[in-house]
């Protein structure tokens, strides 16, 4: 947690705003006992009331002044902690903007997100706390023992066998909920992921009548994560009490031995009560130390979630010199696989071997091959979703390694194999490809895509509402509109990652045409698993378990190649084969 504290540099004005007034709040509490004791040791006893009147209108003036303090600084240190949530939530989406997709399959998308709203809220309640009583607490208990001391001396005693039990119950407490409070965060994340899933896959849920097995994992989930807090509040609940019963045997020791000292002629009436007071505001200060041990293990196990997502490097960086790819080789647009392989973490054969080819500008390169036979990662090697472990993927003669992946991803237009539209306009989904898009662009892209048609069919046409996930258009709709996102920025690249299945035959075959046409400068790569969607490309590629088995026209394989001879016997029938 002192870790993430130090985030706090560009609040340093303001921390000391609030360590000076949150100082100033407590001498003016600490000032205030001995008033009253004058009050009535010089004032009642002697009856002066002038001297009532005097000193009880100073005593209004310290309060209020005191009052003032804790306002200004309650504020401030508000702005602090709101200000520091606000940093660290932009800090950690930039820094996670940057992984890549395996760290977001190490840590798990509703831990992120749970990251990055609930841990860091944690973390900035209890520092506004901290800054308002991990400052004044200390301040207040010194303060009360010093002046404690100086009201009577021998009744102080007392505070050396109270004090310690009052630290001890806390200490006790607070090193049994730790564990627990990092418990709850990590069953938080688990319940997040049950009702992610259950609100994503409604559809699937429904149609399959799982909604009680749904029901069951929720419950199960919940009620893992209910017991934990449950426990742990338990546990933390015991401490008032614990504490409360210390206070009032102190309290009873103190009028007793008081009396006692006040009977002897050793002790006033008035030291008594402020020694009261100051006991009050001593035992007081260590109430809310317990309070914020409460709060500090949940925030210290929140703050280490945190910085665990913080400290996780990107496998992927932009090279210290960058090269950059210009079209060094005469061409823009140019990719090369050479001798590529590729295997994700853990997994006990490569996804892809010694994978060779070129693609040129002007070409459409086609992959196929069955299930899992490394074709979507193949494309996802060329903006460098993942780096090869052996051999290099080039772009224009430059191996991607070598260059920002902002620049590389700038030649590229990518559609992938889960079609994804986000919440806004069909405009702005389009646009999201070219941010200065105009109009025109725009509606060029659309025809070519084949979204035009459905598209002003709709009541505001380019600017129909898509709703979160694309949820109000079908996926044929969805995956021309991400068709559309790519063809606006006109890139040196394009990668369709089985980009066409939702789509129909005719309407597959008037995009292709339309595509071919629109991509005469430009590299096309698709992966595809229906034979009708890559027999017209100029170059078709086989894989199978990772490997080139084949590459050609679709004449050529399928006179000469075994595997993809029975692809296309599985989907076409002799006389279209023929």
């Amino acid at each position: 947690m002192i870790k993430l504290l130090k985030q706090l540099k560009p609040f340093r004005l303001a921390i000391a705003g609030v360590l000076i007034l949150v100082f100033l709040q407590s001498m003016g509490d600490l000032y205030l006992p001995t008033l009253m004791s004058d009050i009535i040791d010089k004032g009642i006893v002697e009856g002066d009331q002038s001297y009532i009147w005097r000193i009880g209108g100073f005593m209004l003036l310290v309060a209020a002044g005191g009052v003032a303090c804790s306002i200004i600084a309650s504020y401030l240190s508000a702005r602090v902690a709101a200000g520091f949530g606000k940093n660290t939530r932009s800090r950690m989406f930039n820094h996670v903007e940057n992984f890549t997709l395996h760290e977001f399959d190490k840590v798990g998308t509703a831990s992120l997100i749970t990251r990055t709203t609930n841990d860091i809220t944690q973390v900035q309640t209890v520092l506004t706390m901290m800054l308002r009583m991990m400052v004044g607490a200390p301040m207040m208990m010194i303060g009360g023992i010093i002046m404690a001391v100086s009201e009577d001396a021998k009744l102080s005693l007392i505070f050396v066998v109270v004090l310690p039990l009052l630290i001890g119950a806390i200490v006790l407490i607070g090193s049994k909920g730790l564990p627990l409070f990092k418990a709850i965060q990590i069953k938080l994340d688990k319940l997040n992921l049950v009702l992610r899933e259950h609100l994503t896959g409604i559809r699937v849920i429904r149609s399959f009548n799982r909604i009680e097995h749904e029901n069951r994992r929720f419950s199960a989930a919940n009620r893992d994560l209910t017991d934990t807090a449950i426990k742990v509040n338990k546990i933390m609940a015991g401490l008032m009490p614990m504490m409360m019963i210390i206070m009032n045997f102190s309290m009873i020791a103190i009028l007793y031995y008081g009396g006692i000292r006040i009977g002897d002629g050793n002790l006033q009436v008035g030291s008594l009560m402020a020694f009261i007071q100051y006991a009050m505001q001593i035992m007081f200060s260590l109430i809310m130390v317990s309070m914020m041990f409460v709060l500090i293990p949940r925030a210290s196990a929140s703050a280490l979630r945190i910085n665990e997502v913080l400290d996780m490097q990107p496998e992927i960086e932009d090279p210290a010199a960058p090269a950059s790819a210009q079209g060094s080789n005469g061409m823009h647009g140019y990719v090369e696989f050479d001798n590529v392989s590729f295997s994700y973490p853990g997994a006990e054969q490569p996804a892809l071997s010694g994978v060779s080819f070129s693609a040129r500008p002007g070409e459409i390169t086609a992959i196929i091959g069955g299930t899992g036979s490394g074709k979507s990662t193949l494309l996802n090697m060329i903006p460098r979703f993942y780096d090869a472990v052996e051999g290099a993927v080039r772009v224009n003669g430059v191996d991607v390694r070598q260059m920002t992946q902002e620049e590389l991803r700038s030649k590229i237009g990518y559609v992938p194999q889960k079609a994804v539209l986000f919440t806004g306009t069909i405009n702005e989904n389009i646009r999201y490809g070219k941010e200065d898009a105009t109009e025109e662009e725009i509606i060029h892209a659309a025809k070519v895509a084949q979204a035009y048609d459905f598209v002003s069919a709709m009541k505001d046409g380019f600017e129909s509402p898509i709703s979160q996930g694309g949820g109000n258009v079908s996926g044929g709709q969805k995956q021309r509109l991400s068709i559309a996102r790519a063809l606006v920025r006109k890139p040196e690249v394009y990668l369709f990652d089985d980009s066409f299945s939702a789509l129909d035959f005719k309407t597959d075959a008037k995009l292709r045409a339309a595509l071919k046409e629109e991509t005469t400068e430009s590299t096309v790569l698709i992966v595809a698993q229906r034979v009708s969607t890559v027999m017209d490309a100029d170059r078709i590629i086989v894989l199978d378990e990772g490997q080139v088995v084949g590459m050609g026209t679709h004449r050529e394989l399928l006179d000469h190649n075994e595997v993809y001879r029975e692809i296309v016997s599985s989907q076409l029938s002799e006389e279209e084969i023929a």
